[in-house]
């Protein structure tokens, strides 16, 4: 009897220093992403520079290097949470335990159910998104102008007949684009010299809508 509660009492104990060495193992993981995040930051400003000074080649450079930091962060990230989830959930057991294995199928599930599209990540967003606009500042990125398609017979999509700046009908426009914040068609050439001019409010009379400077997409108006 003696044996067996000792037997719990050693597995128990094995136990919480398993959980404890997790959690001292997820606190010192913390400075290294606080710095890979600091670092991120100075390449975005060295990059931006680089845009100015016309070298887009050294900005995409750092571009990539950008996107295997934060791959290195995020498998970080998971890494630690596999362990925590690991050490909380261990239960002891009498038999044999592959712990190899046990961590193995934890760190699995973690990474499925994480986005594994680096590029698409918002910290590598935000810095493709700073150089892009040094010199195509209300413009959409690449990629991220998407075909909005109109059926002009369908009055209900179209909250206004002509442009608001050009005083051209929608139908007319040899590229209109749509805010996909009020859903107002413009000119494109002449939406994006107002933009530039550092007004961001719709220029349709009474609209509210502040017009953000990614939210653009090309549509085809049809009779």
């Amino acid at each position: 009897m003696a044996s067996s509660s000792q037997s719990r009492c050693g597995s128990g104990s094995a136990a919480s220093r398993l959980r404890n060495a997790a959690s001292t193992f997820c606190s010192d993981s913390q400075p290294l992403l606080a710095d890979i995040r600091k670092t991120v930051l100075m390449m975005k400003d060295i990059a931006v520079q680089l845009e100015k000074d016309n070298l887009p080649d050294k900005a995409k450079e750092l571009e990539d290097a950008v996107i295997e930091l934060v791959g290195l962060s995020e498998l970080s990230v998971q890494f630690s949470s596999a362990v925590q989830a690991f050490a909380n959930a261990y239960q002891p057991k009498e038999e044999f335990t592959n712990f190899n294995t046990l961590f193995e199928d934890e760190l699995s599930r973690f990474k499925a159910n994480q986005s594994s599209d680096v590029p698409k990540n918002p910290v590598v967003r935000q810095f493709k998104e700073a150089v892009w606009n040094v010199h195509h500042a209300g413009q959409p990125m690449p990629g991220e102008e998407q075909e909005d398609i109109v059926m002009t017979s369908i009055q209900s999509n179209i909250l206004n007949i002509t442009c608001p700046l050009s005083g051209k009908p929608v139908t007319e426009l040899a590229e209109p684009v749509r805010s996909m914040e009020c859903r107002h068609i413009y000119e494109k050439k002449v939406i994006m010299q107002y933009l530039k001019s550092k007004q961001h409010q719709c220029p349709i009379s009474g609209c509210p809508k502040i017009l953000q400077q990614i939210s653009w997409c090309k549509i085809r108006c049809y009779d």
